[in-house]
């Protein structure tokens, strides 16, 4: 090991910052020092009624041992753990009540804190300034240490002595803190650790985050991307059009217009949902069923054939059920726009139990639209989540989509 090796630990910021965090425990436990010598000296006083300074003992340790065991005990020394030993540990689940065990650990962790920091803080206040005044000495300034005057071993009257125990002294007790600060650093995460239902807790808030994650993922690839798969469609049969036929390709301008302008509506609903912290509990876009015929006439004016029947309600339909079908829909006839060829069949109705979709249309190729990215997958996952049934494939040499999505009972109205 190198010299700079060995003085490393020494120089280290972390060890400073460690060291404050010691010296802080030996902060908090100076109350608690004041009362064990107040109590000492009421005990050693033989004039004061033993029973009452018992009583009032018993009282002391009681309100003395409660806030150890208290949540919020433990929450602000995983802040000081965390900004001071530079520890990950993640922050009490609020409105989770912690387990014995949990809160045993943290008293433990508590109780070892102060008497550290209580050791640190009786050295830096008498060892510490000892070693200064030796080191004072050797570098030739007058101490006012007179010759009868002993620490120990060491007299000051003899200045190199004294001097090198007081470098000695001073390293010894910077290797000391360091080491108490790393042993600090990697007992508390065992100690200060997250509970069981913590951990649960933080599990579930991951869970919903990235679920809300897809959910917007999903929103953007429908909207956007059928938005774009209408205007390409539209640009192309303008441009074929263009000299023949300027009004259609004045008509399919305007589509084109107005497909971007809801796609940009969504896009900037999904971004700000992005922007906002509770992201998770704002409102999805509010595309429903209601708009089905909306959706089918712009499909048509993008130059697909459609053949559209609902049979039932669509305004019966629970919002979040209206929202997911509209987006299948809405998918489907952007992978037949894309994929299909001649016309496109689309079934809705509403039965009892529920919402059924079908889509069939005519494919180029063997493959379908399972070439067309993710847009299956975003299918299935509303349909999943939902607890429906989406079943998506050739059928000869067409491409069917069935999709049925439950509604609770008494939803419907």
């Amino acid at each position: 090991m190198t010299v700079r090796g060995v003085f490393a630990p020494l120089v280290r910021a972390s060890t400073w910052r460690r060291a404050v965090f010691l010296l802080l425990g030996g902060v908090l436990a100076l109350p608690y020092a004041l009362l064990a010598v107040v109590f000492a000296q009421m005990l050693g006083n033989a004039t004061a009624p033993r029973p009452l300074v018992l009583g009032l003992l018993l009282v002391a340790a009681g309100l003395a041992v409660v806030p150890v065991f208290l949540a919020g005990s433990r929450a602000l020394e995983i802040a000081a753990a965390r900004a001071l030993l530079a520890v990950d540990l993640p922050e009490p689940a609020p409105g989770h009540r912690i387990d014995r065990e949990t809160r045993l650990r943290a008293a433990l962790w508590i109780a070892l804190h102060l008497g550290t920091g209580a050791v640190v803080w009786f050295a830096a206040i008498s060892a510490f300034p000892m070693a200064l005044v030796f080191v004072a000495g050797l570098a030739g300034m007058d101490t006012g240490a007179v010759a009868d005057q002993r620490f120990g071993p060491v007299d000051p009257a003899h200045p190199v002595q004294a001097g090198l125990a007081g470098l000695a002294v001073l390293a010894g007790l910077g290797y000391a803190v360091a080491g108490l600060g790393a042993l600090a650093a990697s007992m508390a995460p065992v100690l200060l650790g997250p509970a069981q239902a913590e951990r649960i807790a933080v599990l579930e808030a991951h869970a919903v985050r990235l679920a809300e994650r897809n959910r917007l993922a999903r929103e953007l690839h429908d909207s956007v991307g059928h938005a774009l798969t209408v205007a390409t469609l539209q640009a192309g049969a303008a441009r074929e059009l263009l000299d023949t036929d300027p009004e259609f390709s004045r008509r399919a301008l305007t589509a084109i217009e107005e497909t971007s302008r809801r796609a940009m509506d969504d896009l900037d609903h999904v971004l700000g949902l992005l922007r906002e912290a509770g992201a998770a509990t704002a409102p999805a876009p509010q595309s429903t069923l209601a708009g089905l015929d909306r959706l089918v006439a712009a499909a048509r004016a993008a130059g697909l054939d459609v053949e559209s029947r609902v049979d039932g309600a669509l305004d019966a339909l629970p919002a979040v059920v209206s929202r997911e079908g509209y987006r299948i829909v809405q998918e489907g006839l952007t992978n037949a726009a894309r994929h299909g060829r001649g016309p496109v069949t689309l079934r809705v109705a509403v039965p009892p139990e529920g919402l059924a979709i079908e889509l069939v249309n005519s494919v180029r190729g063997a493959a379908g639209p399972a070439r067309g990215g993710r847009g299956l997958d975003g299918m299935r996952e509303r349909v999943l989540l939902l607890g429906g049934r989406l079943d998506a494939g050739p059928d000869g040499d067409r491409w069917r989509v069935r999709a049925t999505l439950p509604v609770p009972r008494g939803e419907v109205r």
